[in-house]
């Protein structure tokens, strides 16, 4: 052997452990899909929660040099809203921003996701993730097959066909979307008459009379249009007595295949999208204001008289509701609380 070759040689053997120590850390190519409701758009523009998932996807197969790759479905285009909970705990879907009380027929312990009452500010939401309420959640959804890995809170308001909900008794003889059993329980305490359906269907509901007033997030109140249909406008801008958890999960079963290099990335990026999704849904709390009056629409915001009102209303009903599912809903409510 020459001198010349064994330098080869040598050269090739000190290259490899590191060209397989990288081989072990990203892998073949993986192609993941995720699901949303909302509707699309671009990285720059659109709905902040279709932005969020397109910045997710960008920096997470940047920073894993291509191993991982997303193919992103907005609008429910792959699959029916209430069924993307059920899909990624099945495996049979990969990744989903989905408000986690949509699940709450399924694992009654999501509903804690829409609690009236129960959070009253976005530092407040934010908090859950390292509390014990948070950890706790994350324990129960993964015993689930679902893995967090963006927490993010919007504020809701009510947009109305007639006159504004502001006070409990405005709801009463109305029919009105609330989102969660917890929702509905406080409403139907108020004297309203509950209609169920996901975000992205209120418009037609609204159009046709089905469906006198709605509650959704500030966000979703403009990407669904409905100033077009809507004459008055609730915002969650200064005080809100509810708060929705719409995270970003992976299937868990699909997050165990990744490496471990791979699933740290997945969460690091994960938690630096929670950061934009605060800050992008506070802006839109005082964006949809505008849109609304620009539209002409009636635009109201809530005191803490009223916000305690409602949350009175949901201690004696959603809260005692929840607590008494089961022990794991008992549990959570009480951490929750912890944080209040």
């Amino acid at each position: 052997m020459t001198s010349k070759t064994r330098r080869h040689l040598l050269g090739a053997l000190a290259a490899a452990p590191f060209f397989a120590g990288t081989q072990l850390a990203w892998g073949q190519a993986t192609n993941l899909k995720i699901s949303h409701q909302f509707p699309g758009g671009t990285i720059n523009e659109g709905d902040f929660r279709d932005r969020l998932v397109r910045m997710f996807a960008q920096q997470v197969s940047e920073r894993t040099k291509g191993s991982l790759k997303f193919e992103i479905y907005p609008g429910s285009s792959l699959m029916k809203t209430n069924a993307q909970f059920s899909a990624m705990r099945k495996g049979a879907l990969d990744m989903s921003l989905v408000p986690l009380n949509y699940a709450g027929g399924e694992v009654p312990e999501t509903n804690i996701g829409l609690m009236p009452g129960l959070v009253t500010s976005y530092q407040q939401g934010a908090s859950w993730k390292n509390a014990e309420v948070g950890k706790e959640l994350a324990r129960i959804l993964g015993e689930k097959g679902v893995v967090i890995v963006s927490w993010i809170w919007q504020a809701g308001g009510v947009a109305s066909r007639g006159k504004p909900i502001v006070d409990p008794a405005d709801a009463k003889g109305m029919k009105v979307r609330g989102g969660s059993r917890e929702m509905d329980l406080i409403l139907k305490e108020a004297g309203a008459a509950v209609v169920t359906l996901p975000s992205n269907e209120i418009y037609a509901a609204m159009q046709t009379g089905a469906m006198d007033a709605a509650m959704t997030s500030s966000t979703s109140f403009m990407s669904f249009r409905l100033e077009e249909v809507a004459k008055a406008l609730t915002t969650g801008r200064d005080k809100a007595y509810w708060y929705m958890f719409e995270p970003l999960m992976m299937s868990k079963a699909v997050f165990e295949r990744l490496s471990k290099d791979q699933q740290a990335v997945v969460m690091a990026v994960g938690a630096e999208m929670a950061q934009f999704a605060m800050k992008a849904a506070q802006a839109d709390d005082i964006a949809v204001a505008q849109v609304y009056q620009k539209a002409g629409a009636k635009v109201v915001d809530l005191n803490a008289e009223v916000v305690k009102k409602w949350q009175d209303i949901a201690r004696n009903t959603a809260w005692k509701d929840f607590a008494a599912r089961n022990a794991n809903c008992a549990n959570l409510l009480k951490l929750a609380e912890k944080t209040l």
